[in-house]
């Protein structure tokens, strides 16, 4: 990939991409693969999913696309073990599937969208995490990145209470995550992959045009992007495999010189425990 350096490390390695069927997910899958990791595709949709492991296949690439909805427990364990037969033990793990959900007040939500964001956003994460990392433990070696959004450390506003939680959530997990792998080789941080124009971008668009007044700031959100160009999802797989060759753990990471501009978050100020000496 243009732009990004060889990291021969990376080679013979597996790598489990979630959502790796379009968007981000697919750019990650396809920077991992030309550095030589190994790479299990895992999304819903399965011609897409087949689509990406054809062309990485062509390009000389390992690839498996395995089909799953991670939301879904006992799915993730049978995906563990076929790509543990079938590639071996990952020592990667790039949660990047997500959704934005419904642009809702929380008096009109729709519960089952609603809890559908959290599901896909956060309980995902959390279960392929849970399923992956005693493997990276074991080899001595691991990287988890998260996929998360500016908008968790945004000041709170109405119609987006389902997405901002999701990551808000996602965010403390991984935390917690980081800090039980402190001193194993392996590390976990969450990734604010760029203001990208990606299908979440026209979902979002899409939901604020057909909406009143109340969702004027996501269609100033949707035209700044548009005028932009927004940010070139290849820096989100460029930050990725930077983090490959980095300790940083339990962090908030920004793409290099991002549109919107780094906002601060934990490990800045933290806050003091007075019962801990």
């Amino acid at each position: 990939m243009a732009g990004i350096e060889p990291n021969s490390a990376l080679k013979g390695k597996v790598a489990v991409v979630t959502g790796a069927s379009r968007g981000l997910g697919r750019q990650v899958a396809l920077a991992l693969a030309a550095q030589g990791a190994a790479v299990a595709l895992v999304a819903r949709g399965e011609a897409a999913l087949k689509q990406v492991e054809a062309q990485l296949r062509q390009a000389g690439h390992q690839a498996l696309a395995l089909p799953a909805d991670v939301t879904q427990a006992h799915q993730v364990e049978t995906l563990k073990e076929k790509v543990q037969d079938q590639l071996g033990i990952p020592a990667i793990l790039i949660n990047a599937a997500g959704i934005f959900g419904p642009i809702q007040l929380i008096a009109n939500s729709d519960p089952e969208a609603w809890v559908q964001t959290i599901q896909i956003n956060t309980v995902a994460p959390y279960l392929t995490c849970r399923a992956f990392m005693g493997g990276m433990i074991a080899q001595g070696w691991g990287r988890i990145v998260n996929f998360t959004s500016a908008a968790a450390l945004h000041p709170p506003g109405p119609l987006n209470s389902a997405y901002g939680t999701s990551k808000v959530a996602l965010n403390q997990f991984t935390r917690h995550l980081a800090a039980e792998l402190e001193g194993s080789g392996v590390t976990a941080n969450v990734m604010h992959p760029g203001d990208v124009k990606t299908e979440m971008w026209a979902d979002i668009r899409d939901q604020a045009n057909a909406m009143g007044p109340e969702a004027e700031a996501y269609r100033q959100w949707v035209k700044w992007v548009e005028q932009t160009g927004g940010d070139d999802p290849a820096k989100a797989a460029r930050r990725v495999l930077q983090l490959m060759g980095e300790q940083t753990n339990g962090r908030f990471l920004w793409i290099e010189a991002p549109l919107q501009a780094p906002i601060p978050s934990w490990g800045e100020i933290e806050g003091q425990q007075p019962w801990k000496k």
